[in-house]
């Protein structure tokens, strides 16, 4: 291992302490584990919030802790000692790779990056002009073009295995409780040869690691094309996470840029059932394929409310100028109850473990520095000083992962326009393993609606109008 990233290694390792200490509790492992026994009753609020759509092994949050688990192995101990190309196979298989597996994955991998068709395609629209989050959504749709046939008549779903719409929501409908069991349920051999002759190779395992290696490249050749560069072919020697910043930048990385772009895409390879995964589900439900699920994810993912975060952060920074002029700020914010970006979760109740790894990666990173990215990091540490005291006893409100990624990218010469994109070419691998998880007991979403309209309202002719 180089010098340096042991050093990273030490900094995770030495977070890693600090949480355990902070967070210790001695009945986790008699809480985990449980599989449900359907029915069960919850409360919702809306937008489904605390609703159980179903139960995953993928991955586990809790946030009154904060805990990020991936297949029961903690985040700290994945950052320390892992790389994304074992986070993603962990995520897709559900045990870490022995070395022939991970050579096998790798070699898939360093085959499915190069794109020249999709690309080709791709740079046939003004990508320099559009949204990089709408030019990633339409290249993951090109790829679906050229690895599978599903785009073509041949590929459409046949005709005698649709149902009635909306056939699965009858017993939910149905007044008062609904019936015992749903109208149409699913048969799993059945299921499995409708699936097969469905989806075909736009459904299974080739179609994810086609998505964990493509979306890499095709957010790469994106962010070339809007700085007014040619796209770069990928380097079959290099990793996952050092392909991704040569790809972008057109520069081998250093050890380190390496080092901490892997820990960054593994922070943020799996959380939850957050808008994006739920959005990715939802449609692989309707058995429609993986490439359209993702590409469902992409378009969740660049909504404001889920992405983006990190790219505001730094337009605070900037805005406040200079650690001296925080506490102001913080001030006038508090009076107008103005949302400080990079704080405060919907989950997280605690210190989010993904800001307790990229907060002190990040003032590693500070070392031989330009000044105004030295001067950002002291005003964000300052922030989180006063934001901290003014708020986080009282409110739980502390860093989230966005807080310190912006820094981080920027530091590796990222422009701030391509942060979310890098959110989704790691998000790939949650979202691909929670869809494969799920179509195993597939039941298509259909949650209900609560009309609160009238009844019995007299139409009235146009021309009375």
């Amino acid at each position: 291992m180089h010098e340096n990233t042991q050093k990273i290694t030490d900094i995770i390792l030495k977070a890693a302490e600090k949480a355990r200490r902070e967070t210790r509790d001695e009945d986790q492992k008699l809480r985990a584990g449980k599989s449900i026994d359907w029915p069960i009753e919850c409360t919702i609020g809306p937008g489904l919030e605390g609703a159980i759509a179903c139960d995953s092994k993928v991955g586990y949050v809790d946030g009154s802790k904060g805990w990020l688990v991936y297949r029961g192995y903690d985040i700290f101990d994945l950052c320390a000692y892992s790389s994304y190309e074992e986070v993603s196979y962990l995520l897709l298989h559900g045990s870490l790779p022995t070395p022939d597996q991970l050579e096998a994955f790798n070699k898939k991998l360093v085959e499915y990056r190069y794109l020249n068709k999709t690309l080709r395609l791709l740079m046939g629209f003004p990508v320099e002009e559009m949204n990089a989050m709408g030019a990633l959504r339409m290249g993951t749709i090109l790829m679906r073009q050229e690895f599978t046939y599903r785009d073509q008549e041949a590929g459409r779903p046949a005709i005698g295995d649709a149902i009635s719409a909306d056939e699965d929501s009858i017993p939910m409908e149905t007044a008062p409780t609904g019936e015992a069991k749903a109208i149409y349920e699913f048969n799993a051999a059945k299921k499995a040869r409708k699936r097969k002759k469905m989806l075909g190779d736009a459904s299974g395992l080739e179609a994810c690691y086609h998505l964990l290696a493509g979306v890499p490249t095709i957010t790469a050749a994106i962010s070339r094309v809007r700085q007014g560069h040619m796209a770069i072919e990928p380097d079959p020697q290099l990793s996952h996470a050092a392909n991704f910043l040569y790809m972008m930048t057109g520069k081998r990385p250093t050890p380190v840029q390496e080092r901490i772009m892997d820990i960054a895409l593994i922070l943020h390879a799996d959380h939850g059932m957050n808008a994006s995964t739920f959005a990715s589900m939802v449609v692989a439900s309707t058995l429609s394929d993986i490439y359209f699920s993702v590409g469902s994810g992409i378009a969740a993912l660049s909504g404001p409310l889920h992405g983006g975060a990190n790219e505001q952060v730094l337009h605070t920074l900037k805005e406040i100028g200079s650690p001296d002029q925080v506490a102001d700020w913080v001030q006038t914010a508090s009076k107008k109850k103005k949302k400080v970006p990079g704080f405060g979760h919907r989950v997280y109740k605690a210190y989010d473990p993904r800001a307790r790894v990229l907060g002190p990666l990040a003032g590693y990173r500070m070392r031989y520095c330009p000044e105004d990215i030295v001067k950002l990091y002291k005003t964000a540490k300052e922030l989180e000083r006063q934001v901290f005291r003014t708020f986080g006893h009282e409110k739980k409100i502390f860093p989230n992962v966005d807080f310190y990624s912006g820094i981080v990218y920027s530091r590796m010469g990222i422009d701030p326009s391509m942060f979310t994109p890098i959110f989704a070419v790691s998000r790939v691998a949650g979202w691909t393993a929670r869809v494969l998880e799920y179509l195993q007991k597939n039941r298509i979403f259909r949650p209900r609606a609560m009309y609160s309209g009238e009844f019995e309202r007299e139409y009235v002719p146009l021309e009375q109008r």
